[in-house]
């Protein structure tokens, strides 16, 4: 509190009393950008360790009912969490028929076609050539949001997805060479696959919510995916314990709760820069199956992983502002 003292125009003294000055806002901004820091952390992990459940799986279950009973267990999870925090008013906002058509676009092109596309590919190359392959997307997505979305180019993003991008290929080095045409071309449809749907999701996020996007999203591809239900019921008949936990995981972990956590973050952060922390995912995968398979890394992933991590960091440094 201060006081001042001045006269008056008779002469009096008078006295102000300035009340102190207000406490400075709380730094909201910082408080969410960590959140979806945390939020993008979350989703890496989970991203990584669907690689090792997805080799699990695929030795018994083929791509198209894979992703369909894969997308089957996050729309019943995501439907049963939207009911217990929202009642009856699922939605909480209208919305228009562009938002439902472009959230109808990310669930066909994205959790439908993406994935079977994906689980097709790693089928014809093994998975070095594949992480290569499916990580041009983070590349493409950070230019497709500066030419599309306004996101600029900025140079710390740009140099460090290179960066992540080389380690990448210096994990591939190490893998077995297994590859022909057909999965190279599946591998750069899921890509292409890939970056259309985060553009797409990034515009939706303006005015949707990110829980409702990805309840609606994973709807629409179980939706979509339904022709192979036959093939799933006599699939699950003959496969073993194991792989029908693994193909729940898929469903629960990293497709309900990691694309929620993407879609959290994506609604907080440029789509470049979020992108650019997916190149985490093949060194987090490595890591996973070394812990989890038992299968030791060669010296390529090791020093691969290396690299992609330091390009990833280096993506996440925010440009100096121009004097």
């Amino acid at each position: 509190m201060c006081c001042r003292i001045s006269s008056g125009d008779h002469g009096e003294v008078t006295q102000q009393v300035e009340e102190p000055a207000a406490a400075p806002p709380v730094r909201t901004a910082t408080t969410e950008s960590r959140k979806a820091a945390v939020a993008a952390g979350i989703t890496v992990l989970l991203w990584a360790s669907a690689f090792v459940a997805i080799r699990d799986v695929g030795h018994t279950i083929s791509p198209a009912p894979m992703a369909l009973v894969r997308l089957a267990v996050a729309a019943v999870a995501l439907t049963v969490l939207v009911l217990a925090t929202r009642g009856r008013r699922m939605i909480p906002v209208p919305l228009t028929r562009r938002s439902l058509g472009m959230i109808a676009a990310c669930g066909v092109l994205w959790l439908a076609g993406y994935t079977v596309a994906l689980n097709a590919g790693e089928q014809h190359v093994d998975a070095g050539t594949a992480a290569v392959l499916v990580n041009v997307a983070p590349l493409l997505i950070a230019f497709g949001a500066g030419m599309f979305l306004g996101e600029g180019f900025p140079r710390p993003l740009i140099a460090g997805s290179l960066v992540a991008f080389g380690g990448v290929a210096v994990i591939a080095m190490g893998s077995t060479g297994d590859r022909d045409r057909v999965g190279v071309a599946l591998c750069l449809l899921a890509a292409v696959l890939y970056t259309c749907s985060a553009l797409i999701q990034k515009v939706v996020l303006r005015t949707v919510d990110g829980l409702t996007t990805t309840w609606l999203a994973c709807v629409v591809g179980a939706v979509v995916l339904l022709p192979w239900t036959g093939r799933l019921v006599d699939e699950l008949a003959a496969a073993p314990t194991s792989a029908i936990l693994g193909a729940v995981y898929l469903g629960l972990f990293p497709t309900a709760i990691g694309f929620s956590t993407w879609a959290y973050a994506l609604s907080r952060m440029d789509a470049g820069r979020l992108s650019a922390t997916t190149y985490a995912v093949p060194t987090l995968s490595v890591l996973l199956s070394w812990l989890l398979l038992s299968e030791v890394p060669t010296e390529y992933g090791l020093l691969g992983g290396a690299i992609s991590l330091i390009g990833v960091a280096i993506s996440r440094r925010r440009p100096r502002p121009t004097p």
